[in-house]
């Protein structure tokens, strides 16, 4: 297999994999004794029926889906290791030629975490906490003690600002689409759980689908923005999640049954624990 890379403006990623005819016609010819195996025609047993009165009722685009279903993770997994690529999402695949007799051309359209410079984000942070206290209060002026300038905190909100106003990055549209998409999807399915679709909940609301795009879009260039800034964080200055920290949160589980699924989770709950320790150290700043 021969492989092209291109890096292309916004750091998107495009891989050009041409998969020679020999190993397609291989692939073909293992799914076609998959089916053959598999077959029942009438007065033939399960699996008897002679190859050539199968193949005669395939559905050849069918058969060659599978083919591509077997051919492309491979061939994507050959050419990330080839170029040495980490990729952050699932790919855009595109079958670019698909001839028999002939190679084929897939193409996959990818991108790897992108670079992130944080800026002197402590400061920030530092700034953000004096803000708070700037408030002026007088003797015996009546205040709720809360409201005191010395007891005063910025909110979770107000860090995650704060912190995303510090940093700069270039995220790639493939990222911020799969994030948009994964939004998009999550409303669908709240739509459904209300009894309404997504055309009577955006009216209900006084938005659009365009709108909802837009509105989607920055909210995941944020939210990925964070996800780097504290990912980048949590490495420079070595905050890790233990496995006991990990055993002591499972043990907080309310059902066995939740426990288990944890268990199968741990790396999941890995990220969420370091994520919150990052969190709690921005807090402490």
């Amino acid at each position: 297999m021969k492989t092209d890379m291109k890096r292309l403006e916004g750091g998107t990623i495009e891989l050009t994999m041409v998969i020679p005819w020999e190993e397609v016609e291989k692939t073909y010819e293992h799914v076609v004794s998959g089916i053959v195996q598999n077959s029942e025609l009438a007065g033939f047993r399960k699996g008897k029926a002679p190859r050539k009165l199968v193949e005669e009722k395939l559905n050849k685009g069918e058969t060659y889906e599978e083919v591509l279903k077997k051919i492309i993770p491979h061939a994507y997994d050959s050419a990330l290791r080839e170029q040495k690529l980490h990729p952050v999402v699932t790919p855009k695949i595109e079958l670019k030629e698909a001839t028999e007799k002939k190679d084929w051309v897939i193409r996959a359209t990818t991108c790897e975490k992108p670079e992130i410079q944080m800026g002197d984000y402590k400061k920030a942070i530092a700034d953000l906490k004096a803000s708070k206290h700037k408030k002026i209060w007088l003797p015996g002026e009546k205040v709720a003690k809360e409201e005191k300038p010395e007891e005063q905190k910025p909110t979770l909100d107000q860090l995650l600002t704060t912190l995303a106003k510090s940093v700069r990055v270039t995220l790639p549209a493939l990222l911020i689409e799969h994030e948009v998409n994964r939004l998009l999807s999550d409303l669908i399915d709240q739509t459904k759980k209300l009894g309404l679709t997504v055309e009577q909940y955006l009216s209900s609301t006084g938005r659009t689908g365009e709108s909802i795009r837009r509105e989607y879009e920055e909210q995941a260039k944020r939210t990925l923005t964070l996800e780097f800034a504290l990912e980048k964080i949590a490495d420079t200055e070595s905050i890790f999640v233990s496995d006991d920290d990990i055993d002591t949160d499972i043990k907080t589980a309310k059902t066995d049954e939740e426990k288990k699924s944890l268990e199968g989770q741990r790396y999941y709950v890995a990220s969420v624990l370091r994520r919150q320790k990052t969190l709690d150290f921005l807090a402490t700043l």
